[in-house]
């Protein structure tokens, strides 16, 4: 049976190996010389033919790094990727840089030009909702004095708005109660209380029969803000009987002037305005009319106004005028 030999063994100096391997050659000494003890034979030894690596002294040098391949004539690099990267950034930093200059340039401006920074804005103030009276005719420096405390209202039958805030005499035959809303003017003065009578029919310019009318009526108009309930009586007296000249008469029409004035009716400030106005309608018998209007300030918002009309065709009632205005009284 075969030896079984380990592959690291090796037979002594000199000898042959009986396996198929090489032998180890013992170093030749020259003759008269001996090593001197504790010493290290440093003399380069001849490697004899025949000799190779072992499997664990051998090393494989290490192969040399191939060359670039040359580029082509005319055909550019390919483009380095950290060139690209910093470039983007850069173009980045300078947008935003720009982007924060035109925001701090515009607000410097605003603050400037007074249009005020972005947190500074001033919301716009709701629509005006006053009154067109109380446009037209600004609340007075201070109130209109009162008048001395109101007689008790005279004898005998009286119409009471309390709507308005007034009342006054009311009269008899052929006068009639008036049971209709009567809104007219610019003004949008509203006539719900009074008294009536028909003066005569006519046929207008449009072929429709239609009544004329003698009125005392009362109504009200907003004059005031409800924060405020002072009138300026001149102003809006006046406004109102502008008011009945132009929309409640024919035109062109011509004003006489009988009574224009700052009072008190009942003790309350009031504006009266009595005149006589002079027209032409076809059809229509009345040429003339006499009017008496008074605005009074009953401390609410909404002004009480009084109408009065007496057209030419009925002078018998022209005292009817002055009767009524001093018979205004005011109600709670």
């Amino acid at each position: 049976m075969t030896e079984q030999r380990s592959p690291w063994a090796r037979p002594p100096a000199g000898s042959d190996d009986r396996a198929g391997g090489f032998a180890y050659p013992v170093p030749e000494q020259k003759s008269g010389t001996a090593p001197r003890a504790g010493t290290v034979n440093t003399a380069p030894l001849d490697r004899p033919t025949g000799y190779r690596s072992g499997v664990v002294t051998g090393l494989s040098p290490t192969p040399p790094t191939p060359p670039a391949s040359p580029v082509p004539a005319g055909v550019a690099p390919p483009p380095d990727p950290g060139r690209r990267d910093r470039r983007m950034l850069w173009w980045f930093g300078g947008a935003a840089i720009g982007v924060v200059a035109i925001g701090v340039v515009t607000l410097l401006v605003l603050v400037v030009t007074g249009g005020g920074g972005p947190f500074g804005r001033r919301l716009a103030g709701p629509s005006d909702t006053r009154p067109d009276l109380a446009k037209l005719c600004p609340p007075p420096s201070q109130d209109a004095a009162s008048g001395a405390p109101a007689a008790p209202p005279p004898a005998g039958p009286r119409t009471v708005d309390a709507d308005s805030g007034i009342s006054y005499a009311a009269y008899g035959d052929p006068w009639l109660p008036w049971r209709d809303i009567w809104t007219k003017g610019t003004l949008h003065v509203s006539y719900r209380s009074g008294q009536y009578f028909v003066t005569e029919t006519y046929v207008d310019s449009d072929g429709f029969q239609n009544e004329y009318l003698a009125s005392v009526l009362s109504g009200s108009v907003p004059a005031a803000n409800n924060d405020t309930l002072s009138l300026d009586l001149r102003c809006t007296g006046r406004q109102v009987a502008a008011d009945v000249r132009a929309e409640y008469y024919p035109q062109p029409n011509t004003v006489e002037m009988l009574r224009d004035e700052q009072t008190t009716l009942g003790g309350r400030p009031a504006w009266v305005t009595k005149f006589r106005m002079h027209f032409h309608r076809a059809g229509l018998k009345a040429t003339d009319e006499l009017v008496g209007l008074a605005l009074v300030d009953v401390g609410r918002p909404r002004a009480a106004v009084l109408y009065v009309s007496i057209p030419g065709t009925h002078h018998k009632y022209d005292w009817v005028v002055d009767d009524v205005l001093d018979s205004v009284r005011p109600v709670g």
